[in-house]
């Protein structure tokens, strides 16, 4: 028969000291995790449901006591991932006076390492809400939290303050205090610094900063040249030879302008009208073996016909067309305004049939170009022919094609068909008006078509537009006192009745 041994000391001892099992079944890895897990559950629950209260609420620490009530039910303490999920749901709906209560808690009495990305995105929240004041003062209490700052914080920080400029005045001081913080700047950080200095036009500087990192044996990378170099073209009044020098400096680096790059630079030197710049830097660019495309040669032909040079503007589309660079619609408007100013208008018109071959449909601006330079050189019948070729290809005719036509008409002396299309044009366009108006009506005064000049200017009243002085001028110096007064009485009532709306007048 089997005897029945006493517990051993040393049990005995370890329960009579401590009252509590070697091994509690309650307090397993998988039995916290689940009560923590329980627990979130709970808070996301709760505060869903939970009305936001406004910013004069006294009771800011209601998310606070949520918090922690949530994981005292369960008998566990909140969790990093607890304080993300509601400083998060409080920044989203801009509740940043609950923030200070939450936060004290979580410096003076939480013991866990906070982690860091919860500061960087309490960083990015305050920036979005430009409380650039809070981002920096969370950015120095990190340590308080038991968390070492780092360049990701830093750089958070950087890209909130860079955005405006009241933001940037801080960053030298916040570059000092870093390196107290034992920060060391790395190269996302210059490239913030370098992308706030050309946004604020501050050229000379960002290319110092990049001299700098070159001499402390930081990395310069091709996208933050690019950029430098994409701002420097945006500058207004800068010297062209400034660009064509950092260019240079940055093939000296090995590093090779792209092709954005490269038109951005001939946009910039056409614009000041340094075109055989533009032309060295566009056969540079072939020499790289970049091949241009369509925007290259816009740009080039654009600053050649604008420098009169129409044969090397032959040469560039030809070129263009060899090697397989099929134009856009801009390239193509480029190129027929240097044939209308050299009065090849045959030579315009069959570039519109081209352009359709090719698949490239004419806009109202091809079509304009070719009916301004035909209103100019008169030619009338041309004019009425392309026009009515643009309303079959369905092309709209706006208020430029109609004022060009408009002004075809009167300049030929076409002064019935002129009234019929101011008529037209006083129906679509109700504010719209030009010198050509009284133009028509000094011309019906002078032939003696004073009551048709008063139904036009009484339409135009009606559209609340005002003729000129030119107009009242004609009018009152073709009919008689008696009658002049009796209709301008009419037309001075009717005024106030429907506001006029004084346009600028120009001769």
């Amino acid at each position: 028969m089997a005897m029945l041994r006493p517990p051993s000391i040393s049990k005995t001892n370890f329960l009579r000291k401590r009252r509590k099992w070697p091994l509690s079944p309650y307090k397993a890895t998988w039995h916290e995790k689940f009560h923590q897990h329980q627990a979130m559950e709970t808070l996301k629950s709760t505060i869903t449901n939970q009305p936001s209260s406004p910013p004069e609420s006294p009771n800011n620490s209601q998310y606070l006591s949520i918090l922690i009530d949530s994981f005292r039910i369960y008998n566990s303490d909140p969790t990093p991932n607890a304080y993300h999920f509601v400083i998060s749901t409080l920044t989203q709906y801009r509740q940043f006076h609950h923030l200070v209560p939450l936060l004290h808690h979580l410096e003076k009495v939480e013991k866990f390492e906070t982690p860091e990305f919860i500061f960087i995105n309490l960083i990015k929240a305050y920036g979005n809400a430009h409380m650039f004041k809070d981002a920096v003062d969370i950015f120095f209490r990190i340590p308080n939290f038991r968390c070492v700052p780092s360049v990701y914080s830093l750089n958070a920080l950087l890209n909130v303050l860079c955005k405006r400029r009241e933001g940037i005045v801080m960053v030298p001081q916040i570059l000092l205090k870093s390196q107290a913080m034992k920060i060391r700047l790395e190269e996302s950080s210059f490239r913030i610094l370098v992308a706030a200095l050309c946004r604020i036009k501050k050229h000379n500087y960002a290319i110092r900063m990049l001299n700098y990192m070159l001499n402390d044996g930081y990395a310069v990378d091709k996208k933050m040249c690019s950029f430098v170099l994409s701002s420097l073209c945006e500058q207004k009044g800068l010297p062209g030879d400034e660009v064509l020098r950092f260019m240079d400096e940055m093939r000296k680096l090995g590093f090779y302008p792209g092709r954005v790059d490269c038109n951005n630079v001939i946009r910039f030197l056409v614009k000041e009208g340094m075109v055989m710049d533009a032309l060295g830097v566009f056969d540079q660019m072939k020499t790289d073996g970049i091949k241009p495309d369509t925007v290259t040669y816009t740009f080039i032909l654009n600053g050649v016909i604008t420098d009169g040079d129409y044969k090397k503007a032959d040469d560039m589309f030809d070129e263009m067309l060899v090697l397989g660079v099929v134009p856009g619609i801009h390239a193509y408007n480029v190129y027929i305004n240097g044939l209308c100013k050299q009065n090849n208008i045959e030579e315009g018109v069959r570039m519109l049939a081209s352009m359709r071959e090719l698949g490239c449909k004419p806009d109202s601006v091809t079509y304009n170009m070719l009916l301004e330079r035909m209103s100019k050189t008169g030619d009338l019948s041309g004019m009425r022919e392309l026009a009515r070729e643009m309303e079959l290809m369905g092309v709209p005719r706006n208020w430029e094609t109609d004022k060009i036509m408009l002004d075809g008409l009167v300049g030929k002396g076409e002064i019935d068909e002129s009234c019929v299309l101011l008529e037209e044009m006083l129906d679509k366009y109700f504010d719209h008006w030009c010198s050509t108006f009284d133009e028509i009506i000094c011309e019906l005064c002078h032939r003696g078509l004073v009551c048709k000049a008063l139904q036009l200017v009484s339409k135009m009243v009606s559209k609340t537009i005002a003729p000129g002085a030119r107009a009242w001028d004609a009018l009152l110096g073709s009919v008689e006192l008696s009658f002049a007064e009796t209709i301008l009485t009419e037309l001075v009532n009717y005024l106030p009745m429907q506001p006029v709306r004084l346009l600028e007048h120009k001769s």
